[in-house]
């Protein structure tokens, strides 16, 4: 299942990953370089939607495109992050607490799919309402400017990462405290 149409997916985005990073280091205005960027960004995002939905549609769901499509989506933000903090758009701390997080969670489930326990700290709605703010935080962010006139997208990305910044907090104390009993049972 390395090669199916959902996977491809999951793949082109793990690509796309230095395409949206190197745009920052071309010869292009800045606002071309944010928009270019931006735009690699809304369309790469996209794909995680659609490989689920094809991989589910097609009856080509696998345990492969299962560990490989949360990891590049924490690829894809932990990037686009280190290029916001880079670009100055972003403070370090927020970057550090949303990719801390996303080490911690992705360790955390680990080790209880070792023990057995890996339901107990399954994808929660908390989880994914603090992915949908972060993706839209983040071209917000990328964009940097007024969208048609009348937005500021640094102020509303700023706002939004912030937010994405506390329900990341939030997710990760649920998903410990999910898993606290698992772990008590086991190291006794």
């Amino acid at each position: 299942m390395f090669f199916t149409l959902p996977t491809l997916l999951t793949w082109a985005r793990i690509v796309a990953i230095p395409l949206i990073v190197g745009v920052f280091y071309l010869d292009l205005s800045v606002p071309t370089k944010n928009l270019v960027a931006t735009i690699l960004f809304v369309v790469v995002a996209l794909t995680d939607w659609a490989d689920g939905y094809l991989a589910r549609r097609l009856n080509q769901t696998s345990s492969f495109g299962a560990f490989l499509d949360p990891v590049a989506d924490k690829f894809l933000v932990c990037a686009a992050l280190l290029v916001l903090v880079h670009e100055q758009r972003l403070h370090s701390l927020i970057a550090l607490v949303i990719i801390g997080r996303e080490i911690a969670i992705s360790a955390l489930r680990e080790w209880m799919a070792q023990i057995g326990a890996s339901r107990s700290v399954a994808v929660h709605m908390l989880g994914k309402l603090k992915t949908t703010v972060q993706m839209v935080a983040i071209p917000f962010l990328l964009y940097d400017g007024r969208l048609f006139g009348l937005i500021d997208t640094r102020v509303w990305g700023t706002v939004l990462i912030v937010v994405a910044a506390a329900l990341t907090i939030w997710s990760m104390v649920y998903y410990l405290q999910k898993a606290l009993p698992e772990i008590r049972a086991k190291v006794r």
